[in-house]
């Protein structure tokens, strides 16, 4: 599994903007994957999760800060897993990362290389 998050850019407060997470080999299909971010000078922090549960169904779990405002969801057959983002703010600047779960373990072992969001006032 080779992540690949892309999507990033600069926006003004109050846009909105998608993240994607592709795999560059293997499929995503059952990997539980999470984005997470980190934003400048602070630890890495979990945003959302999707796992799936049953042919074609996934479950979501989002840190309570930013339901709402933030939505992970997957298209492509479940192999693309992407992070929609409103209502953006100047706390949202981070390095936006994806990660997709080991099977048995359930850790996040597969990381994408980051994707930059600057939100400016």
């Amino acid at each position: 599994v080779q992540l690949q998050a892309s999507g990033g850019g600069t926006v003004q407060a109050g846009d909105s903007l998608r993240l994607s997470c592709a795999s560059a080999g293997g499929t995503l299909r059952r990997h539980m994957v999470g984005w997470f971010r980190r934003p400048p000078g602070k630890e890495r922090e979990f945003i959302a999760t999707t796992r799936w549960t049953d042919i074609n169904r996934y479950d979501t779990e989002y840190t309570e800060s930013l339901k709402g405002r933030f939505t992970i969801f997957r298209a492509n057959a479940g192999n693309t897993v992407s992070l929609q983002m409103n209502s953006l703010k100047p706390e949202d600047t981070a390095v936006y990362y994806c990660a997709a779960a080991d099977g048995a373990s359930g850790d996040y072992v597969y990381w994408g290389q980051g994707t930059r969001v600057t939100v400016s006032s």
